[in-house]
C-alpha cells in the first residue's frame, strides 16, 4: 500500500500509521488550510508510540479500509503525537473532558475547520467509531449552526477553564497550612499495599517526593510510613522490572502486581530521584538497588548515539502486551539453572502463573531481601551473589525474545528530569559516572537544542530539531542545570539557567497573571492559550518554574524573580489543599516557604570532601554552593583556602564553621 503522508514525520508514533489506509496529515499549514478550503471537518486523532490501545484501534479502525473511506470522505484526518505536541494534546484533552467528564488516549476529537471542536472521545470499538463520524458529518451537512454552537460553547470552555486568578492579599505561611494540604490527603492512603487506596494504581513520583520532605521537615510519621511502605510495594511489585531495572507507567490492579507494560522516561526519571532522596534519608539498600538498577537500564537501552535519552519503550512486542516481559514456568525449566529452586520461591514462579489472567509469570518479589535471608536461613551476602547471577542470566535469555518498539525521539523536557536525577544520583551514591552521564546530556542539549537567540527546541530525532520549546522544556531544563551546579559548582550552568529563566519571562508570561503560558508568545496561535497548572504524573511546568525562580532569585540575589515565585504560589495556595495530590509540587514550595532554604556556602580547599559529608545527610531544604572567584553574592569575598561552612537563611548568614557537624547544628528544619 503507498504510504500517507505521514511517512515524512519524524515522530515514531506518527510513522506507525504511515501505512493506514487513511489519508493522514500532520498538524500543520498544509492540513488545516485544506480543510478550511473544502469546508472539511477536522478529524485530530493523539496518541503516543507506547500507548496500547492507541494500537489496539489502528489495527481495529485506522488499518480497515471500510473506516478509512468514512474518515478520508468527510473529514481531513490529522495524527498528533501528544508527546511531541503536547500544546495541542493539552486543547483537546480538555475539551473532551468537558464534554465526557474523563480523558486519555487515543484521543479523537472532531472540530469545525476553524479547529475548534464539536465532538470526541478515546478508544472506539470500530462499528460505534464509524456511527459517530457519519452521524458528525451529516450534523455538518444539514445542520451547521447547531455544530457551530457546540463549537462556540466548547471552546468558551476551554479559555476559560482553570484560570487563575492573581491573590493580592499575601499571607504568611505556616504549619497551619500545611496541615490542611496533607490531613484530608491521608485519608486515600492505601496503608496494605502502598500508594492510593485505588486501582489502577500509578507510581505519581513527585506526590511521595512531597511526603517524604513533609516527614522529615514536619516530623510527622504517618506520612514517613505511607511513603515507606509505597516505595518499598512499587521496589517489589511486578511494576518494577525485577531483572533490568525500570518501572512500567502503572499498575492495573491494587497491588503494584500486574503491570501496563510500558517504560516512559519521565517516569523514571523521576523515580531515580525519589529513590536516591529515599536512601539519603534512611538507607533502605533496597532504594539503593532500584535507583541503580533504573540507571544502568537507562545507561544500556534508552540512551542515544549523542548521550541523550530516549522516550519509551512499548508495552507490546510481536502485538501482545507484556510479552517481552512474563515467564512460564517451562522456560526456565529449559534454562537448567543450577539455583531454580531459589529462583522460583524468590520470584514468585508457579505453574499456572502467578498472572491468573494470561497463566504466565510476572517477576514479583513479596519480600526484601533481608526478610527472604532469614526465612529461608540462608547468608544475605549469599543471597546478593545467587541472585545477581541468576538475573544476569534471565537478562541474557530474555534478550534473545523479540524486544518492545522503541520510541527514539528525544524531548528535552524528559531528558532535563533524567539530568537531574543523574547529578543528585551521582552526589548520593558518589557516582562519578552518573555525572557524566548528565553532564554530556547537557552539553548537547546546550550546543544542538538551544537557538543563536538563546530558545530552546523541545525534540531531537534522527539529526534534527524541528519543533520549538514549550514551558516544560525550558523549566525542567533549567532545574537539571541548578543541579548540575550544585554536582560540579561550574557557575555556566547557573548562567545559562538564569538566561533562560529570562527567556520564560519574555516569552512565556501572562499580562493577567503571575503564571506562565504554556506556548511561547511566538510559538503556532492555536484556538487558546492554556496555563499548566495542576501537577499531574509530571510536575506542571508553572510549578516547577515557581521552583526554578525562587532557587535563583536566591542564588543571584535577584528580587524579582522572589516575587515572581511568591505570587505564583500565592495565586494557586488556596487550591492545594482542595486536593493536595494534583498540587504536590506546589506543595513543596509551600514547605520551602513554612520550613525555609538552607543556603549552604562552602569554601577553601577541602570544600569537595565537606560536600560528600553533607550530600550523606538528608537536608531536602538546601541549596549548596562554592567556588572561588565567583560572581554569587553569596560566595564573593569568600575565596578563603580555609576551609569555611556558612549557613544562611532569609538574607541572614550565620558565623562560618569548620566541621559538618558544627554546620548541621545551624540547619534548622
Amino acid at each position: 500500500m503507498e504510504p500517507n503522508s505521514l511517512i515524512k514525520a519524524s515522530s515514531p508514533y506518527l510513522l506507525q500509521h504511515a501505512h493506514n489506509p487513511v489519508n493522514w496529515y500532520e498538524w500543520g499549514r498544509e492540513a488545516l488550510e485544506k480543510a478550511k478550503k473544502e469546508n472539511k471537518l477536522i478529524l485530530v486523532s493523539i496518541g503516543y508510540s507506547a500507548c496500547h490501545w492507541c494500537h489496539v484501534m489502528e489495527r481495529e479502525s485506522f488499518e480497515n479500509q471500510e473506516v478509512a473511506k468514512v474518515m478520508n470522505r468527510h473529514f481531513i484526518c490529522i495524527k498528533v503525537d501528544r508527546e511531541e505536541r503536547p500544546d495541542i494534546d493539552q486543547i483537546y484533552m480538555l475539551a473532551i473532558q468537558l464534554m465526557t467528564g474523563s480523558g486519555g488516549w487515543p484521543l479523537n476529537c472532531l472540530c469545525l475547520p476553524d479547529q475548534r471542536p464539536i465532538y470526541g472521545g478515546t478508544y472506539f470499538k470500530k462499528d460505534d467509531w464509524i456511527n459517530i463520524l457519519e452521524n458528525v458529518a451529516d450534523l455538518w451537512q444539514h445542520e451547521p449552526d447547531k455544530a457551530i454552537q457546540y463549537a462556540d460553547r466548547l471552546t468558551d470552555g476551554i479559555r476559560n477553564a482553570e484560570k487563575i486568578i492573581p491573590n493580592l492579599k499575601r499571607e504568611s505561611y505556616t504549619q497551619e497550612h500545611l496541615t490542611e494540604v496533607v490531613a484530608p490527603w491521608k485519608q486515600y492512603f492505601d496503608l496494605s499495599e502502598g500508594g492510593y487506596n485505588r486501582a489502577p494504581k500509578f507510581p505519581m513520583p513527585n506526590n511521595w517526593q512531597f511526603m517524604l520532605r513533609y516527614s522529615f521537615l514536619a516530623e510527622d510519621q504517618d506520612t514517613y510510613a505511607a511513603t515507606l511502605l509505597t516505595l518499598e510495594k512499587m521496589a517489589l511489585g511486578g511494576i518494577y522490572d525485577q531483572i533490568a531495572g525500570g518501572f512500567a507507567r502503572y499498575s492495573v490492579d491494587g497491588n503494584w502486581h500486574v503491570p501496563h507494560f510500558e517504560k516512559m522516561l519521565y517516569d523514571n526519571a523521576q523515580l531515580i530521584s525519589l529513590y536516591a532522596e529515599a536512601y539519603q534519608y534512611n538507607r533502605l539498600p533496597l532504594f539503593k538497588e532500584v535507583a541503580e538498577e533504573t540507571i544502568a537500564w537507562l545507561a544500556r537501552e534508552m540512551t542515544s548515539a549523542e548521550g541523550l535519552f530516549y522516550s519509551a519503550l512499548d508495552a507490546d512486542s510481536e502485538g501482545i502486551e507484556g510479552k517481552f516481559y512474563v515467564w512460564d514456568k517451562a522456560e526456565l525449566e529449559t534454562m537448567s539453572l543450577e539455583d531454580q529452586a531459589l529462583l522460583i520461591a524468590y520470584y514468585h514462579i508457579s505453574e499456572e502463573g502467578n498472572w491468573e489472567e494470561e497463566q504466565t509469570n510476572i517477576l514479583l518479589r513479596k519480600q526484601t531481601d533481608e526478610e527472604f535471608a532469614v526465612d529461608r536461613g540462608i547468608d544475605p551476602e549469599e543471597l546478593k551473589q545467587k541472585i545477581s547471577e541468576l538475573k544476569l542470566k534471565l537478562l541474557m535469555q530474555r534478550g534473545k525474545r523479540v524486544r518492545p518498539g522503541l520510541d527514539d525521539k528525544c524531548l528535552t523536557a524528559w531528558n532535563a528530569m533524567a539530568i537531574k536525577a543523574l547529578a543528585e544520583s551521582s552526589e548520593i551514591f558518589d557516582q562519578k559516572e552518573y555525572y557524566q552521564m548528565a553532564k554530556r546530556a547537557a552539553d548537547f542539549i546546550l550546543d544542538k537544542l538551544k537557538t543563536p537567540e538563546g530558545t530552546l527546541f523541545r525534540n531531537f530525532k534522527s539529526g534534527k530539531a524541528t519543533i520549538s520549546g514549550f514551558l516544560d522544556d525550558y523549566a525542567f531544563f533549567i532545574e537539571a542545570l541548578i543541579a548540575l551546579y550544585q554536582t560540579d559548582f561550574d557557575e555556566k550552568w547557573l548562567n545559562e539557567a538564569k538566561q533562560l529563566t529570562d527567556q520564560v519571562i519574555a516569552n512565556f508570561a501572562d499580562p493577567e497573571s503571575p503564571m506562565f503560558f504554556y506556548t511561547s508568545s511566538g510559538g503556532e496561535a492555536l484556538i487558546a492559550r492554556k496555563h499548566e497548572i495542576m501537577d499531574n504524573v509530571i510536575p506542571a511546568s508553572n510549578s516547577v518554574m515557581a521552583q526554578n525562580l525562587h532557587t535563583l532569585g536566591l542564588l543571584f540575589d535577584e528580587e524579582r524573580y522572589v516575587n515572581q515565585a511568591a505570587a505564583m504560589l500565592a495565586a494557586v495556595q488556596p487550591q492545594i489543599k482542595t486536593y493536595g495530590s494534583a498540587y504536590s509540587n506546589w506543595a513543596i514550595q509551600l514547605l520551602n516557604e513554612v520550613f525555609g532554604v538552607n543556603e549552604i556556602a562552602i569554601t577553601g580547599e577541602s570544600a569537595g570532601m565537606l560536600k560528600k559529608e553533607i550530600n550523606s545527610r538528608y537536608i531536602p531544604n538546601k541549596i549548596i554552593l562554592s567556588g572561588t572567584n565567583s560572581t554569587l553574592p553569596l560566595l564573593k569575598d569568600k575565596g578563603s583556602i580555609e576551609t569555611k561552612i556558612y549557613i544562611c537563611r532569609n538574607k541572614v548568614c550565620q558565623l562560618p564553621v569548620a566541621t559538618v557537624d558544627e554546620a548541621l547544628k545551624l540547619i534548622t528544619k
